[in-house]
């Protein structure tokens, strides 16, 4: 199916906090969507909603036309990685990807193929409480590959990484797309992600 992430009039409040008013965009296949705005903008908020994490005030957000609560087998559909601290610091990063497979019911040899992918082959026994921000930032993208995906989400993907690694992410997203995939990755900084990205959708 194509993948298209869709949003139609979302709104979203905490109490009398207006997070995210009145927005509507489309991210299709193909494509690397950048979303930006400045940090309080509602970029987070918005992930959120989209991924079933929160739900909207008013208006929708679906995943090929469906609300991600009502995707069948989601981690085949969309992967995600929203924030880079989450994982058990004794664990190693083979592990933490191992426990995700075993949840899911993903085959395990993707364990070893999304390390290959994401570069971290070489440190897959080590535990992630030794990794540094940049190689945090490689292991979420990593689980979030784990289902071979056709829609990926990524919120601020670009944080801690090196030079290096900003190609390196370059480089995977832009393949990643090629495949046809739809690409959506938050960022604050539009210099970042300008080379990346075919579409940008900016929050005031």
């Amino acid at each position: 199916p194509m993948s298209t992430i869709s949003l139609s009039h979302l709104t979203k409040r905490y109490g009398p906090v207006l997070a995210v008013e009145d927005l509507s965009f489309e991210a299709g296949p193909g494509r690397v969507t950048g979303f930006l705005g400045p940090n309080g903008s509602g970029k987070t908020s918005t992930l959120r909603i989209l991924l079933g994490l929160a739900t909207p005030t008013a208006g929708t957000a679906t995943i090929d036309g469906l609300p991600y609560h009502r995707l069948p087998d989601p981690v085949r559909r969309v992967g995600a990685a929203l924030d880079s601290s989450t994982f058990h610091p004794g664990r190693s990063a083979a592990q933490h990807l191992r426990v995700i497979t075993t949840a899911t019911g993903l085959p395990r040899r993707r364990v070893d193929e999304v390390l290959a992918l994401t570069g971290l082959s070489d440190v897959a026994g080590r535990a992630v409480g030794r990794f540094s921000l940049g190689m945090r930032q490689r292991l979420s993208l990593a689980a979030a590959l784990l289902g071979d995906p056709g829609v990926l989400i990524f919120d601020e993907p670009l944080n801690g990484l090196d030079p290096d690694g900003i190609r390196w992410l370059r480089g995977l997203l832009r393949s990643l797309a090629g495949e046809g995939r739809t690409v959506f990755l938050s960022s604050h900084l539009l210099t970042e992600v300008a080379q990346t990205v075919d579409d940008v959708i900016v929050l005031s």
